[in-house]
C-alpha cells in the first residue's frame, strides 16, 4: 500500500526538484550574478575547459531563441527580446575577449574553437576567413539591416496609430461594449506594442555593432597572433600565419554564427503579422495550400528536366515532389467540398435570410452563469420585472417599450449582461450572483470588505459582498440589493435614458391612432398633408431625449396642429411643444416644496449667444462660438453641476427661451444629465431658487 510523506515546514529537500525550485524562486538574483559573470569574464581569464562550455551555451541559447520565434503568433509574446539581444550581444563579445586572450597567450582556445577552425574548414584558414566575412557580410547587409528598419517603421507607425487606437477604444467603451478594465488592458497593449518596436529598433544596433566588432577583433588577433608567433615564439612566417588564423577563424566562426542565428530570430520576430497563428500554419495555408500553383510549379520543373544540357534528376524528383502534394491538396479539398452540405434551394434559402433580417427593438443578452435569473424553477424573476419595468415606463414616459427578447450567449463571460436597442449594444456589465451590491449614496460610517464595483445604473460606488454582511452594510449606511435588482434598474435606466431611439414611425402611428378613440377630432385634423408622421415622431423623439413624457400626446398634437401652418421645422416645433407642457415641465423638477432649485445663465452670456445666433443665422443655426468661450461655459457649467450634486439637487440650468435648444446642443455632448429649461417654458406662478450662476467672467 502506497504512502505520501511529507516534509515537516523546517525540513528542507535536497533533491533535484528542491534546488530547482528555489533557484527559479530566485530568478532575479541568478540573473544579476550572470550579468556579473559575463562582465567578468572580459577581465578574469578563463580556462579553455571553461570556455568551451560558454562557447556551447552560447549555441544553445541562439537556437532555444531561434525555435521561440517560430512559434509566436505576436510579437509581443517574446517582448523580453531586447534586453536579452543586450545581454546575448555582452555574453558573445566577453567570449570573443576570453578566448582572444587564450588565441595570443597560449596558443590554444579549447576544443570548440580548435574544431570550428581544423574540421569545419578543413584546416585551410583562407576558406575560414572568407566564410567568416560572408557570414558577417549576411548578418550585418542582409539579417540586421532589414529588421532593424521594419522596426523602424513599424515603430512609427504604431506611434502615429496610437491616437486612433485610443479613441477606438474610448468609443468601444463608451458604447458599452469593453468595460473598463478590458480598455485598460487595451491601451496597455498599444503602449506595450509601441514600445517593443522602439526597443527592436534600438536594439538592432547592438546586432550591427557586434558585427562590426566580431570582423576587427578577428583582425586583430590575426595581426597579434603573428607578431607573437614570429617575434616571441621564433615561428616562422608561414606557421604564425597558419596557427593563429586558423584559431581566429574558429574563434569567429564559433561566435558568429550564434550572432546569425540571433539576428535571424530577430528578424522573424519582427516580421510577425496579426494573423493571430504561427508560422507554420500560415506557410502551409498560404504556400502549400494552394494546389494549381503546387502543380504548375511542378509543370515548370518537369520542363526543366527534359532541357538539355541540365541535370535531369533534381528537376525529375523536385517535379514529383510538387506534383504529389498538390494531387494530395487538390483531393482532400474535393473530398471536403463533397462532404459539406449541400446549398438549400432558391425558396430555402430566401426564408433562411428572412429570418436573419429581423432585428430585436431590445435585447438582453446573458452568459451561462445568469441563466437561473430567468428560471422560474430556480426562484428567477426577471421577466416578471422586466413586465413590472414596461408598465413603469409607459405611465412615466407615455410611449409602449416593446417587448425585450432575453437569450442567452455562450460567447459572453459567465457573469456578464449586454443589453441592445435595435441591433446595437448599448451597455454591458457583470454581476455575481452569490453575491449582494451594496450601494453607496453618500458618505458611509466604515468601509466593507469585498469588490469595488461602479453601479451600473448610476455610476454610484458600490461593494459586492456576501450574504452574511447584509445587516452589517445596512447598519453601515448602504443600499443592499440583489443581482437580479441590479439587472432590472440598469435596464430600465437604459431604456429610459434611450426612450428617443425605441420610439419608431410604427410606434408613433400606433400611439396616435390609440388616441383617435378618445380624440377623433384631433387626430382627423392632423393629416399628412398639414404635418407627415415623420415630423410628428422627431418632435416627440426630441421630447423624450430631454427626458420629457409624451403621455399628454393630445395636448403635443394640439400644439403641433396650431403651428404646423407657421413652420415645418423640427426644433421650433419642438419648442412650441414644450412651452404647451409647462405644468408637465415643472412638475418635473419641482422639489417637495414646489420650488425649481436650478442654475442661472449671466445674462451677458446670453446676449453673447442671441449676437451669435444673428450672425450666424443665414447660413446656420449654430452658436459661432470660438473655442474659448465653449470652454470656459464648460468649465463654469462643471463647477455648478458639481455645487449641485453635492447639494443634492438635480442639475438643472434655466435661460432665455432664444437660446435655450442651442445651448441644450451645446453641453449635451459634455454634461448628458444636465437639463435645460427656458422661463418661459414654466408657469408664472412657479417658484424658482437659483443655486448658481453660470458665466464666464470679463476676460471673454
Amino acid at each position: 500500500m502506497a504512502t505520501d510523506h511529507v516534509l515537516p515546514d523546517n525540513v528542507t529537500s535536497t533533491s533535484n526538484g528542491s534546488w530547482l525550485r528555489r533557484l527559479s524562486g530566485n530568478g532575479d538574483v541568478v540573473l544579476a550574478a550572470g550579468v556579473i559573470l559575463i562582465l567578468g569574464a572580459m577581465i578574469i581569464p578563463l580556462p579553455a575547459s571553461f570556455l568551451d562550455l560558454l562557447l556551447t551555451a552560447n549555441i544553445a541559447l541562439a537556437i532555444l531563441i531561434l525555435m521561440a520565434s517560430m512559434y509566436i503568433t505576436e510579437p509581443l509574446e517574446l517582448s523580453v527580446f531586447p534586453g536579452l539581444l543586450l545581454i546575448l550581444t555582452i555574453f558573445r563579445l566577453s567570449l570573443n575577449v576570453a578566448s582572444t586572450r587564450l588565441i595570443l597567450g597560449e596558443g590554444y582556445a579549447g576544443e570548440v574553437i580548435n574544431a570550428f577552425g581544423s574540421f569545419v574548414v578543413k584546416g585551410n584558414y583562407v576558406v575560414g576567413f572568407i566564410i567568416f566575412l560572408i557570414l558577417v557580410l549576411i548578418q550585418f547587409i542582409v539579417i540586421v539591416k532589414g529588421a532593424g528598419r521594419i522596426a523602424e517603421v513599424a515603430a512609427r507607425f504604431t506611434l502615429d496609430a496610437m491616437p486612433g487606437k485610443q479613441m477606438a477604444i474610448d468609443a468601444d467603451m463608451n458604447a458599452g461594449l469593453i468595460t473598463e478594465m478590458e480598455a485598460r488592458q487595451r491601451r496597455a497593449h498599444i503602449a506595450r506594442e509601441a514600445e517593443f518596436y522602439g526597443a527592436m529598433d534600438g536594439a538592432s544596433k547592438f546586432v550591427k555593432g557586434d558585427a562590426i566588432a566580431g570582423l576587427l577583433i578577428n583582425i586583430v588577433n590575426i595581426l597579434g597572433g603573428f607578431v607573437i608567433g614570429v617575434v616571441q615564439r621564433g615561428m616562422s612566417f608561414t606557421d604564425a600565419l597558419q596557427a593563429y588564423t586558423i584559431l581566429t577563424v574558429g574563434d569567429g566562426l564559433v561566435t558568429q554564427v550564434p550572432a546569425l542565428v540571433i539576428a535571424t530570430a530577430a528578424g522573424m520576430v519582427v516580421t510577425r503579422s496579426a494573423s493571430g497563428n504561427q508560422l507554420d500554419f500560415e506557410i502551409r495555408g498560404q504556400i502549400f495550400g494552394r494546389p494549381k500553383a503546387l502543380l504548375i510549379a511542378s509543370a515548370a520543373l518537369l520542363l526543366f528536366a527534359i532541357v538539355p544540357g541540365l541535370p535531369t534528376f533534381p528537376f525529375l524528383m523536385l517535379a514529383g515532389v510538387a506534383g504529389s502534394i498538390g494531387y494530395v491538396t487538390l483531393r482532400d479539398q474535393r473530398a471536403a467540398a463533397a462532404s459539406s452540405p449541400a446549398p438549400p434551394s432558391p425558396t430555402t434559402r430566401e426564408e433562411h435570410v428572412e429570418e436573419y433580417l429581423q432585428v430585436d427593438p431590445l435585447e438582453l443578452e446573458i452568459g451561462y452563469g445568469l441563466i437561473s435569473l430567468v428560471d422560474e424553477a430556480q426562484g428567477g424573476d426577471l421577466f416578471q420585472r422586466i413586465t413590472n419595468l414596461r408598465k413603469q415606463l409607459a405611465v412615466e414616459l407615455g410611449i409602449v417599450i416593446p417587448p425585450v427578447r432575453v437569450r442567452d450567449n455562450l460567447q459572453l463571460e459567465p457573469h456578464q449582461y449586454v443589453i441592445k436597442i435595435r441591433g446595437n449594444v448599448v451597455a454591458t456589465d457583470r454581476l455575481m450572483m452569490d453575491q449582494l451590491l451594496a450601494i453607496s449614496a453618500g458618505p458611509v460610517e466604515e468601509e466593507l470588505e469585498g469588490t469595488n464595483v461602479k453601479e451600473p445604473a448610476f455610476g454610484l460606488p458600490a461593494i459586492w459582498i456576501s450574504e452574511r454582511d447584509r445587516e452589517l452594510a445596512e447598519l453601515k449606511g448602504y443600499t443592499v440589493v440583489e443581482p437580479s435588482s441590479v439587472l432590472s434598474t440598469h435596464l430600465q435606466e437604459i431604456l429610459r435614458r434611450n426612450a428617443d431611439k425605441i420610439l419608431g414611425r410604427q410606434d408613433t402611428r400606433k400611439l396616435i391612432e390609440n388616441l383617435k378613440k378618445e380624440y377623433p377630432a384631433i387626430v382627423e385634423e392632423l393629416t399628412p398633408e398639414l404635418l407627415p408622421l415623420g415630423t410628428v415622431q422627431k418632435v416627440l423623439q426630441n421630447l423624450l431625449k430631454e427626458g420629457i413624457p409624451i403621455r399628454d400626446l393630445a395636448t403635443i398634437l394640439e400644439a403641433l396642429i396650431d403651428y404646423a401652418r407657421v413652420t415645418k421645422n423640427v426644433d421650433v416645433l419642438t419648442e412650441y411643444v414644450r412651452h404647451s407642457l409647462s405644468e408637465t415641465i415643472a412638475r418635473l423638477y419641482q422639489d417637495s416644496a414646489g420650488v425649481i432649485r436650478c442654475i442661472a445663465v449671466d445674462p451677458r452670456l446670453e446676449q453673447l449667444i442671441t449676437n451669435a445666433l444673428q450672425n450666424q443665422r443665414e447660413s446656420s443655426p449654430s452658436l459661432g462660438l470660438s473655442p474659448d468661450i465653449i470652454r470656459a461655459i464648460h468649465q463654469s457649467l462643471s463647477a455648478n453641476v458639481d455645487a449641485a450634486v453635492v447639494a443634492g439637487v438635480q442639475p438643472l440650468v434655466l435661460c432665455a427661451a432664444t437660446v435655450r435648444p442651442y445651448f441644450y446642443r451645446l453641453v449635451h455632448s459634455a454634461f448628458p444629465h444636465v437639463r435645460v429649461l427656458s422661463f418661459t417654458e414654466l408657469p408664472p406662478e412657479t417658484e424658482i431658487e437659483f443655486i448658481g450662476t453660470l458665466e464666464i467672467g470679463d476676460a471673454h
